[in-house]
């Protein structure tokens, strides 16, 4: 197989691609893509840009809340091949990107989450276009955006040496600079990944493992009850009204279907990231955090509930 980007595999597993080798990955059935050595560094998240159908990924190049201006957002196409390593890079002369974590777009911008600031750039193009940074926060994780268009980015409260900063959030914001806590507190758990259906927003934890709703004023539902080591990410909503989450600990993204039965839908995966989705082809986008590679998998029918 080629290093650069694995050809479509047809089977419920898969056999990781490069010259390294690696280990089996696999789950239910769906036809994957693996892009691996082609110069990824530390891919934290994977969005899809849905009018240029193109693949956008964070490498944080380096520490995770180091302020070293050498992070950069790739552009990879639906085929698994890298159109530019480095479409927006701190390297550039004009352009701050320390360490880039989870991504979104409202119209024709792109929003980053970076330690303590969300990054803006016009998503055509990848021209600067501003920031609004959170005053305290400490560890920018994830950016979302709600129904009405409203803007949300999480603080996993964590320090550079991952110790607990205590600046756990939830921030609302808008582009003149505009911002508060929606709510805040270590109780939540380090918040991780966060993503809005109609019922509102929901909320993956890192350090407690759990999965919740946040309502409009802060209110929260547990939706999925906190484990131990679970180490939760990413999170993502389907187009058959589920969703699917991705898990340090468990080494898996999971998936919840509309009915609320759980099956792992990628396993023996090391460290999946910010997932994203693709909903045009039904595919889960998984950055794999310390392989410094891209798996891309077909969601496939509901299969049959496990167990969690």
């Amino acid at each position: 197989m080629n290093a650069r980007s694995c050809a479509l595999l047809l089977a419920a597993s898969l056999t990781a691609c490069g010259d390294e080798g690696g280990e089996a990955e696999g789950g239910a059935g769906g036809a994957v893509i693996e892009v691996a050595d082609v110069g990824f560094q530390t891919p934290e998240s994977v969005l899809h840009d849905t009018t240029a159908d193109v693949y956008l990924v964070s490498n944080i190049n380096g520490a995770p809340a180091e302020k070293d201006d050498n992070g950069f957002i790739s552009r990879l196409t639906p085929d698994g091949q890298i159109a530019e390593l480095k479409w927006i890079t701190g390297d550039s002369a004009n352009v701050t990107l320390h360490a880039p974590k989870g991504m979104a777009i409202r119209g024709d911008t792109l929003y980053v989450a970076d330690i303590d600031c969300v990054r803006m750039f016009v998503r055509t193009t990848g021209v600067p276009a501003g920031e609004v940074c959170m005053q305290g926060a400490t560890f920018l994780n994830d950016v979302a955006v709600d129904g009405n268009g409203t803007l949300y980015a999480t603080d996993s409260g964590m320090n550079p040496d991952f110790t607990p900063s205590g600046t756990d959030a939830i921030w609302r914001f808008s582009t003149d600079g505009q911002t508060n806590r929606l709510t805040y507190g270590t109780q939540l758990g380090n918040p991780n990944g966060i993503a809005f259906n109609e019922e509102g927003g929901y909320v993956v934890t890192f350090g407690t493992g759990e999965i919740y709703q946040v309502g409009p004023g802060g209110e929260r539902r547990v939706v999925l009850p906190g484990t131990e080591g679970r180490q939760l990410d990413g999170i993502v909503f389907t187009r058959d009204g589920g969703y699917l989450f991705s898990s340090w600990g468990d080494r898996a993204v999971h998936r919840v279907d509309a009915m609320g039965a759980t099956t792992r839908l990628l396993e023996d995966v090391e460290s999946p990231a910010d997932i994203g989705y693709d909903s045009q082809r039904n595919r889960v986008l998984v950055p794999l955090f310390t392989p410094n590679r891209v798996v891309i998998k077909e969601v496939s029918p509901t299969p049959a509930a496990e167990t969690m």
